[in-house]
């Protein structure tokens, strides 16, 4: 049966590879980040179809005309009664008589438009990774030449690795514009998580940049004093008010009670959302720093492959390190992530005996000029 859609490019979307091109922070903030919003638009378009999204109730107006109203017009809660005591006072947090109180009454217009914009992250959040892989252009997977896994016919290991080392001396210290696209992708993901805390802030009313704080401090507070901002953000009951021509031909107030399911899951999706967008950018803040280290300490680059590639001899790697520039480094890096570790080891030790064997009086950016001793 054919689909109106590709099922099997969608479902690749949730597939979990080994191969690697970039760092696991970057993996995590793009596409395993957009990942679980997609999960989270899923589970909200579930509820949007497949149940009532809201439920309104008035003693003179009854059945869909009234939800369909309540919702397209939007419900509110008055601000003040989110203080006064439920059962006592009012029958719910932030509703009570709103006549008069027109200034203090905050309408809730997001829930209308939480699947869009879920969607719209999912993409944001995907685009620094489509963007990288549009510029890496499969090099790395080009370079592996199936040599991730050892196990091969002796004859066919040794062309690869020869076909590895020949690109490798070919275009040596030609990598660095590439490698600065890659880190270049890594800001624009720090960028967009920062960016995407400011777009809820507004989505929300200046209510999300402070909401996770406010969680933890409802829960350390007083039972009896505490005021829970989750109902004042995601409220479960709300008020919508109607006008209708009465018997008389007057026209006449009517208000009405909402009840809001679809907030129960809004909630929990937020709250998530709100500490797990923290732990993205505190994570690839963290990343942006140690690539400005790497960019501008080559004992670093060292220091790291010599510690990641235990398995190479120290004087190849810093041969190499200090002959190389960045952009090399970073393509090695990932070699490493993805190629058979004693492979790996193998291609880097002749890589460093060539190099060795033209006591590398060459200049900088040197192509085809190196024959083999």
């Amino acid at each position: 049966m054919n689909l109106p859609f590709n099922v099997r490019g969608f479902g690749s979307l949730f597939k979990i590879s080994k191969f690697r091109t970039g760092s696991k922070c970057f993996s995590l903030s793009t596409s395993g980040t957009s990942t679980l919003i997609l999960i989270c638009f899923l589970l909200i378009l579930t509820k949007y179809l497949w149940s009532d999204v809201i439920k309104c109730m008035n003693s003179q107006t009854k059945g869909d005309f009234l939800d369909t109203y309540c919702w397209t017009r939007s419900t509110y809660s008055v601000i003040g009664a989110f203080q006064k005591k439920v059962g006592k006072e009012v029958i719910y947090p932030g509703i009570e008589n709103s006549l008069g109180n027109e200034k203090n009454m905050h309408y809730h217009i997001y829930y209308q438009w939480t699947p869009i914009i879920l969607l719209i992250q999912a993409i944001l959040f995907y685009t620094p990774r489509w963007l990288w892989k549009s510029w890496e252009g499969g090099k790395i997977r080009a370079l592996m030449l199936d040599l991730d896994i050892g196990i091969c016919a002796e004859n066919e290991k040794r062309m690869k690795k020869q076909l590895m080392i020949d690109y490798l001396l070919e275009n040596f210290t030609y990598h660095n514009w590439w490698a600065y696209k890659y880190y270049f992708c890594e800001v624009l993901a720090l960028i967009n998580v920062i960016g995407q805390m400011f777009l809820m802030n507004r989505f929300f009313d200046g209510a999300f940049l402070s909401f996770g704080i406010r969680v933890l401090e409802f829960m350390d507070s007083d039972q009896e004093d505490r005021i829970d901002p989750i109902i004042q953000v995601f409220p479960k009951m709300t008020k919508c008010t109607f006008y209708k021509y009465g018997v008389s031909g007057e026209v006449e107030r009517h208000d009405a009670i909402c009840i809001l399911p679809l907030n129960v899951v809004n909630e929990k999706i937020y709250v998530f959302l709100w500490f797990w967008f923290i732990l993205l950018a505190m994570l690839t803040l963290l990343t942006i720093v140690y690539r400005i280290i790497i960019i501008l300490s080559p004992r670093m680059r060292m220091y790291l492959l010599r510690m990641r590639y235990r398995l190479m001899k120290k004087e190849d790697i810093d041969l190499i390190v200090r002959q190389s520039k960045m952009g090399d480094w970073f393509l090695f890096y990932m070699l490493g992530e993805n190629v058979d570790s004693v492979i790996f080891r193998d291609v880097i030790h002749e890589l460093a005996r060539k190099l060795r064997g033209h006591h590398l009086d060459f200049p900088r950016g040197f192509k085809n000029d190196m024959q083999e001793p």
